[in-house]
């Protein structure tokens, strides 16, 4: 729906709205925000909301910390978890002091890369993305424990599926807030789900999966739960995805979509593919930006782990769904999420736009499943691994002038350095696996 400033201020008034959260994501994906009384609503819609930028990761020094937050006024939505005394929300970006736009404002990024793409001729990039979380049992006190809440599998139903109410009630709050909810269903490890959301442009689909994340820890918690979007919670078991679809249109043209064309494939979803692949490994500090990230990666647990493309084979990292016409996409596997939403979005984008811009030419697809190829049958058939680790993926990034071009100087040095401090500090600690591996060894 798209909202006037009087539209807001009436809705206000008439649901008893007393408190609004200003909502904006720093550069690291975590949703941040500042709550106002209703009282100062008419103020923000002005823009006239100030804070401090200093002390958010990844913004900037206290010498230069005053910015301002501009809500987008089609974000509005009141939460329905609260009966009385109502709190609404709005998605903010955020802007300097002299009014222009800040440049390491991760929704500002992404605006960024969609200015690119609509002066090539696309006026919109639609997104599907289909996060995945899992629910852990909590203590008295109300903190996560390592028990998860079941032990279902893919498509379990209750008794199996112990989370089935809460995820109920997670789809029926998203409805409430104006998702429309396609399925949602038990994930293949224990106490792991799924629930798939329409998709949308890239901005909103961005802006509804913050939302989304916010809503699922919510509920999870008036459960007695705690939900995480953490990859790889839990060893020996499958992690958690967040797989991209994503097509790039002209008005309502799909420019994915070619009829005469053996898979449907337009010549420029083949080239945008091959930007994805040729620049894979480094949108993986992006698409993958944590310590944990890299163990999800890995063979045996269907996560993608190597570079490469297949209209049906679900090992590589960008499938082809069967769906033709309108709805042609390509589905992005590797991404977690555990990502900010508005960086992975963006680079992905700036890598197609790469391919389609150069007519980069897509390798063959592999149609085999890569797991159990041997390393010397990969190489031969010219197909590269994802990075093994975050300092791998982070030396991949600082080398890579399209993606680092995506994120602009100044995201791409705090980012940067905020991944180069988050290594140094799991590198330097001794965890419990070294001490019962070689205590008594050595």
């Amino acid at each position: 729906m798209s909202f006037s400033k009087e539209d807001i201020l009436r809705i206000a008034k008439e649901e008893n709205v007393r408190f609004i959260r200003l909502q904006f994501t720093d550069l690291l994906g975590t949703v941040k925000n500042v709550e106002i009384p209703v009282s100062q609503l008419e103020k923000a819609l002005d823009n006239k909301m100030m804070f401090d930028g200093s002390s958010i990761e990844g913004y900037v020094r206290i010498e230069e910390s005053d910015m301002y937050l501009y809500p987008d006024l089609d974000t509005w939505v009141i939460f329905p978890w609260v009966a009385e005394d109502r709190v609404a929300r709005l998605i903010c970006d955020v802007y300097m002091p002299d009014g222009t736009p800040f440049a390491g404002d991760p929704r500002g990024i992404l605006k960024r890369c969609l200015k690119e793409a609509k002066e090539m001729g696309f006026t919109s990039m639609n997104v599907g993305p289909e996060p995945e979380f899992f629910l852990f049992q909590t203590d008295e006190k109300g903190n996560p424990t390592t028990e998860l809440n079941d032990q279902g599998g893919y498509f379990d139903l209750a008794p199996m599926d112990l989370g089935e109410n809460c995820r109920r009630e997670i789809v029926l709050t998203l409805e409430e807030m104006g998702f429309e909810i396609e399925a949602s269903h038990h994930e293949v490890a224990y106490g792991q789900h799924e629930i798939d959301f329409k998709y949308a442009d890239a901005i909103k689909a961005a802006d509804q999966i913050q939302t989304f994340k916010l809503v699922v820890k919510t509920v999870a918690r008036q459960h007695g739960l705690h939900a995480t979007f953490m990859p790889k919670p839990m060893f020996g078991m499958n992690g958690s995805g967040m797989h991209c679809h994503q097509s790039l249109f002209k008005g309502s043209e799909n420019t994915f979509y070619e009829e005469k064309d053996e898979l449907g494939l337009s010549d420029t979803a083949r080239s945008y593919m091959a930007g994805l692949l040729k620049h894979a490994r480094a949108l993986a500090a992006i698409t993958n930006p944590t310590v944990n990230s890299y163990k999800r990666l890995v063979p045996g647990y269907e996560a993608p782990c190597y570079v490469a493309w297949s209209a049906s084979n679900r090992s590589p990292m960008i499938r082809i769904p069967a769906s033709r016409g309108l709805s042609t996409r390509i589905e992005v596997r590797n991404p977690d999420p555990a990502a900010n939403p508005y960086l992975a979005l963006a680079v992905m984008l700036k890598a197609g736009l790469d391919g389609i811009k150069r007519q980069l030419d897509l390798p063959a697809p592999i149609d085999r499943n890569i797991y159990i190829m041997t390393e010397e049958e990969r190489i031969e058939e010219g197909i590269p691994s994802l990075p093994a680790d975050l300092k791998e993926a982070l030396g991949e990034l600082i080398r890579n002038p399209v993606v680092t071009d995506a994120l602009g100087e100044h995201a791409l040095a705090h980012f940067y350095e905020l991944k180069e401090i988050e290594w140094d500090i799991y590198r330097t600690q001794v965890h419990d696996w070294e001490r019962n591996q070689y205590i008594t060894l050595y």
